[in-house]
């Protein structure tokens, strides 16, 4: 069987090194917030370069923690894209935000920059850019948007760990970036576990306090906070994995190249890279008319593809009609009739990504 995503085979590949920092954690009689979480911080915010990095329970956590520490509350809007996780939006309501969905680009799947003026109101206060399936959304506009209507810039990396725009790193261009380190992310934990970067050191201090009952001193809430903290076993995986991710990104790079030049000629849009931007392939989403048949097929050979996302936000039951949107919506609209995610993850092998070439040019 060939999964669209496989965490346990990476566990597999450090499972030595996995299961000597669990013992270390279990051992030591620190379990949240500890040295573990202290120093997968440091060595975060130095790969991302970052002055700060904070952990946190989840990415949708570390989506609210950063509109929170904004001071973006009700009746403030924030403006990001509807093809996305839900969590994006889901974050900017648990604030008692306003959610305005605009589409995305017809070539790279993130926020069409073009639509940004069209939403925008005096009650606009940030723009989340969803780093979609590894690669960058054009920050350039986005970032020249923002500073033009003072607007706080968000960067959603948590498909991108490790990817670059003009040779940084995601996650240190905005005001905030915030990651989610689920098991299947390029950076994935065993459990839930998300990170919040920033350059701004009063941020990164309020997002401390924000994460643990606003406590500047232990028992004593000085702001209104809640509990979303790191656990040190989570924490230790990450620093393992953390140390492997640029190999483990170019493992993904190495496939989808792989893809794409073997796939060149069938009747399937595959994916595109932005100039200037490094693609680090959480996802490997490949759009067709006959997206159904076409996973049927698959299934069939013991292929399991994906599909990012099978609905826009702005259309699910629980928003549909309450959210408002940019006039035209087609894009996200039409991409979730057909896009499809191949099999990826660095444990995939050419030999198993061959099986699913094969199977793909079979297809009727």
């Amino acid at each position: 069987m060939i999964l669209c995503a496989n965490p346990a085979a990476q566990f597999q590949s450090y499972q030595d090194e996995i299961e000597a920092a669990v013992r270390r954690v279990v051992r030591s009689n620190r379990y949240i917030l500890g040295p573990e979480v202290e120093a997968l911080e440091r060595e975060f915010a130095a790969y991302i370069g970052t002055g700060s990095a904070i952990g946190v329970a989840n990415g949708t956590d570390a989506l609210e923690l950063a509109i929170r520490a904004l001071d973006i509350g009700p009746g403030d809007e924030v403006i990001t894209v509807s093809h996305t996780a839900v969590a994006t939006v889901a974050a900017i309501e648990a604030c008692g935000a306003v959610p305005v969905l605009v589409d995305v680009d017809p070539t790279y799947f993130t926020l069409n920059p073009d639509q940004l003026p069209e939403v925008l109101t005096s009650r606009t206060k940030a723009v989340i850019a969803v780093h979609l399936y590894g690669q960058a959304a054009d920050l350039d506009a986005i970032g020249q948007f923002c500073a033009g209507n003072g607007l706080a810039l968000i960067e959603d990396g948590s498909q991108a760990h490790g990817a670059t725009w003009q040779g940084r790193r995601l996650g240190s261009i905005g005001n905030i970036g915030c990651f989610s380190c689920y098991p299947t992310k390029n950076l994935g934990a065993i459990g839930d576990a998300g990170l919040i970067t920033t350059g701004d050191e009063k941020l990164a201090h309020k997002i401390c306090m924000l994460r643990e009952y606003g406590w500047r001193q232990r028992y004593i809430s000085d702001l209104p906070g809640r509990n979303s903290r790191l656990d040190e076993l989570q924490a230790a995986i990450l620093r393992i994995k953390l140390r492997h991710l640029d190999e483990d990104n170019a493992k993904r790079q190495r496939l989808a190249a792989h893809y794409s030049t073997q796939l060149a000629g069938l009747p399937l849009q595959l994916p595109a890279v932005r100039k200037h931007a490094e693609h680090v392939y959480h996802l490997y989403v490949a759009r067709t008319g006959s997206r159904q048949a076409v996973i049927d097929h698959l299934k069939a050979h013991d292929i399991h593809a994906g599909v990012h996302y099978p609905m826009p936000v702005h259309l699910q039951p629980a928003y549909k009609g309450r959210i408002r949107t940019a006039n035209s919506m087609a894009v996200s609209e039409r991409f979730a009739q057909e896009v499809l995610s191949l099999p990826i993850y660095p444990e995939l092998s050419i030999e198993m990504a061959d099986r699913v070439v094969a199977a793909l040019k079979d297809a009727k």
